[in-house]
């Protein structure tokens, strides 16, 4: 990895001297399929692509010397402004030395690239379920030089025009609309592109199920506007394909964008393929946009499910807008666009769609994400400090996700909201496929809001940490209120208090039965460390006290203490789902800060989780249900605490209502907390169909669910996987099973798992990542103890050797959390001590594993001390 890594000043410099014309890009994928020498198992080699790039380019420097990009098996040739270099001498495996350059330059590169089995660059797959082979790209940060040579960063855009040369009988899609259909020859050609940068370029090929429908809007002048929409999916899972609901969607994003930005879409045609294998959600290609296959449902999946797929489809629609059309100039800035598409992609998501609670899910899901980030030894602002290639790989974050978008719904209370989405339709109009910086968004800001956006930037944007908010509260003989102050707080490590714009909400029951309702509220600038809210002096006597109601700002909210006792009591007497997920999120913070006992938030997820309406938040509760029972609880209270939470999910399990999403996530939960032989008993009858729960269907992707507990306790052995399999001998059932083989209870199983992700790269992403998650499981501590030693005599040298994806997914995912003592601290300060010039993004990972460790026992000790106070 250090080889290919690309540092921010090394951009700048190139920037400085170059501006980039056009790429023209022809790329032979007909090696993709049939049996090859390079293709045995086991064999070592690659299975490579022939690459040729013709990059057009002009230097400000004549004669000064810079360097292309590329990542590639090997050069036959590299011709520059007509002359012929010598690959072995100018092609270092990750860079082209280029000398003697003119004021206006064509370079041609002739290179092999490899096919990628780690979901960087283009990913080959295989479908076991019909030997079928598809391909598709991912580049985000700097993987299109694994595919074509470039200049490998954001702020060099240019016109791409691909030509791709394919198997008989398969599809291509690329950037730009076909021009050429490969009909007859296999070869097909796209319109230029406008321009972009080179890490949102995309192919995709292979025999595609494809499905298609046109979106029409008319304009102001008159004419319409016609978009070509395309949704695509492996042949293996189009009976399960729902492009309606996708088209929906997709529909409704364009229309409210287009409401709201003024400024059309601009990339022509609107394709959307849902690939295999794939790392992260979704990627922003213009024009053809790639998401994970997991949002294609196989199974019977809750309503949240379709809401985090919509929420996905409209983050990378805004991105067609924020981050495609106007482009950071480099890493620094990626809140420009992540920060912004996962804003927008809530706001269309609550305001376009049937997801009208979205703005529940952002504050319950997505801003825990951020609260965690925030405060580990890594937190950053918001606008960031990225030296390198690999900094920009470990930012893609909470802080530059949700953090930023909950600062931009601050920053919409704060400004007005059409004061921001002026400020947006100008920066569009202004900076149209070009590339930007913070000040260049701060000035259309200050323009339509007339706010000083410098000092808000400063607090927001600029530095890190969360606050924190309580309620002081005191009262007179009537129970009116006399004061209410709000105070706050911040960590050491990073004091900044900033300006919040809050709202405080009173809460209380009028009767013994009744509900929690809010019967007054105000919305007061917090600034400083104590600030009174002068307009609820008067009020009578509150149960609950909530600061930041309507969750406005970004904060941990803390409770007095007759509003926490009221939470302890009446939590589900609540009636708003956003108050309520609010209050579920802030006594969640309490658990992982030490400040409430483990068991005490498990207690209040068992009395009130089974009347929690809201679908995702439930989900949401039961992971952190689970996570306070593995990582927050004292060690001598794990067995009744597991015990009592399976009891409670099956409880709730048979008191959901037959084929409900209730009964369906409760399902899910139960099985994933079974512990009693009788809990065995039950599950292996729900898969037999000995057992039965009225309403409950047992389909494929919930069989797995049942499936994967038994075998972690040792009950379902590799025959019964192997049974499973056979049912369900599709890329889905392959990665199950290789979870569920690498989790069962014995020395010789992990010792394989082990090697096979470790000691070997010949498991692809997707099945490293399953082995990875069947490896180490609560229950098996004992088991991969020895391999805590293990763990830091290999992540160096993983590091140095294997690609940055599977790097990160080893070092991050291997980590022995589940040794949580402070031998395991001692052992992980140990490494950082005698590996100080480790590459930092390396450094990163263990710090942030470390400082999650070191939270635990915290907590660990907070849930100890309930036990005998």
């Amino acid at each position: 990895m250090p080889g290919e890594n690309l540092s921010r000043d090394e951009a700048r410099e190139r920037a400085e001297l170059l501006s980039v014309d056009g790429y023209e890009i022809a790329l032979d994928l007909r090696s993709a399929v049939g049996e090859t020498p390079d293709n045995s198992p086991g064999s070592g080699a690659a299975r490579t692509f022939r690459s040729v790039t013709t990059i057009r380019f002009r230097s400000a420097r004549p004669g000064v010397a810079t360097f292309a990009d590329l990542v590639a098996a090997s050069v036959t040739a590299v011709t520059l402004n007509g002359r012929p270099l010598d690959p072995s001498v100018v092609f270092d495996g990750s860079r082209i030395a280029l000398f003697g350059l003119a004021e206006e330059n064509v370079l041609v590169v002739d290179a092999q690239c490899a096919y990628s089995r780690t979901g960087e660059g283009m990913h080959r797959f295989v479908d076991p379920e019909d030997g079928e082979v598809y391909l598709y790209t991912q580049y985000e940060p700097a993987d299109a030089r694994r595919v074509f040579a470039n200049f490998e960063q954001p702020d060099l855009k240019a016109p791409f025009t691909f030509e791709v040369t394919a198997p008989e009988g398969w599809t291509v899609w690329s950037n730009g609309e076909v021009t050429g259909s490969g009909a007859g020859t296999g070869v097909w050609t796209f319109a230029e592109t406008k321009p972009i940068s080179t890490y949102i370029t995309a192919v995709v090929a292979g025999p595609y199920h494809h499905v298609t429908d046109v979106y029409r809007r008319a304009l102001p002048d008159g004419s319409t506007l016609e978009i070509p929409l395309g949704a695509l999916c492996r042949k293996g899972l189009a009976r399960h394909f729902d492009a309606d609901d996708i088209f929906l969607v997709t529909k409704q994003g364009l229309d409210f964008f287009h409401d709201n930005f003024d400024y059309p879409y601009p990339f022509g045609k609107y394709d959307q393929a849902f690939v295999p294998e794939y790392n992260i959600g979704a990627m922003e290609n213009p024009g053809c946009v790639t998401f994970r296959e997991d949002y294609v449902f196989r199974g019977k999946v809750t309503e949240a499910s379709y809401e985090r797929r919509a929420n996905v489809i409209l983050h990378e629609m805004a991105h067609m807008w924020f981050g495609d059309l106007v482009t950071m100039r480099w890493w620094d800035d990626l809140w420009l666009k992540e920060s912004f598409a996962d804003f927008m992609g809530a706001l269309a998501l609550a305001e376009a769609t049937r997801f009208t609670n979205a703005w529940v899910t952002f504050a319950n899901n997505r801003k825990s994400w951020a609260y965690r980030a925030d405060q580990l030894p890594s937190t950053h602002p918001v606008t960031a400090d990225i030296r390198d290639l690999e900094d920009a790989k470990l930012n893609f974050d909470g802080i530059t996700y949700a953090k930023g978008a909950s600062v931009l719904k601050q920053l919409v209370a704060y400004a007005g909201r059409e004061a921001f989405l002026e400020g947006a339709r100008r920066y569009f109009k202004r900076h149209a496929y070009g590339n930007t910086r913070l000040g260049d968004l701060l000035s259309v800001l200050a323009e339509t809001s007339g706010r000083d956006m410098t000092s808000w930037s400063r607090a927001w944007l600029e530095t890190a940490g969360v606050n924190s908010l309580t309620p002081v509260v005191t009262y007179d003989a009537a129970d009116r209120v006399t004061e209410l102050a709000v105070l706050q707080e911040a960590a050491e490590s990073h004091p900044e208090l900033r300006p919040h714009r809050v709202a405080v909400g009173l809460y209380r029951r009028e009767s013994v039965d009744a509900e929690l309702v809010r019967y007054a509220r105000a919305e007061v600038d917090v600034d400083g460390p104590r600030t009174v809210v002068t307009e609820l002096a008067g009020a009578e006597r509150p149960d609950l006290i909530l600061v930041n109601d309507d969750d406005l700002t970004y904060c941990k909210i803390r409770f007095d203490e007759g509003s926490l006792g009221t939470l302890r009591e009446h939590l589900a007497e609540l009636t708003d789902p956003l108050a309520r997920a609010l209050c579920w999120s802030a006594l969640w913070n309490l658990t992982r800060d030490g400040l409430m006992p483990a068991r005490d938030f498990i207690d209040l997820v068992l009395r009130f989780a089974g009347r929690e309406s809201d679908i995702g938040v439930l989900q949401r509760l039961h992971a952190w249900a689970q996570g306070a029972l593995v990582h927050y609880a004292a060690p001598e209270w794990r067995e009744e605490g597991g015990a009592a939470l399976a009891s409670g999910a099956l409880n709730e399990l048979r008191l959901a209502g037959p084929g409900s999403q209730h009964q369906l996530t409760w399902a899910r939960f139960f099985a994933s907390t079974a512990t009693s032989d009788a809990d065995f008993q039950l599950l292996r009858g729900l898969l037999d169909g000995t057992a039965k729960i009225d309403g409950l269907d047992v389909d494929q992707e919930l069989r797995w669910s049942f499936l994967r507990p038994l075998a972690s306790h040792g009950l379902a052995d590799e025959s019964v996987i192997a049974a499973e399999l056979a049912r369900d001998d599709t890329a889905s059932g392959k990665r199950h099973q290789v979870r569920c083989l690498a989790s069962r209870p014995s020395e010789e199983v992990k010792a394989a798992a082990w090697a096979d992700v470790v000691d070997s790269d010949a498991l692809s992403n997707a099945l490293v990542e399953a082995t990875i998650a069947g490896f180490a499981l609560p229950g098996q501590r004992e088991l991969t103890a020895p391999y805590a030693r293990k763990y830091f005599e290999m992540i160096e040298r993983v590091w140095a050797e294997r690609s940055i994806q599977i790097g990160m997914d080893l070092v991050a995912g291997l980590y022995p959390s589940l040794q949580d003592s402070e031998e395991t601290v001692r052992a992980t300060d140990t490494w950082l001590d005698a590996h100080p010039d480790a590459p930092p993004a390396l450094r990163r990972l263990v710090l942030e594993a470390r400082d999650d460790l070191v939270r635990a026992l915290a907590a660990q000790a907070c849930d100890g001390a309930a036990a005998t106070a």
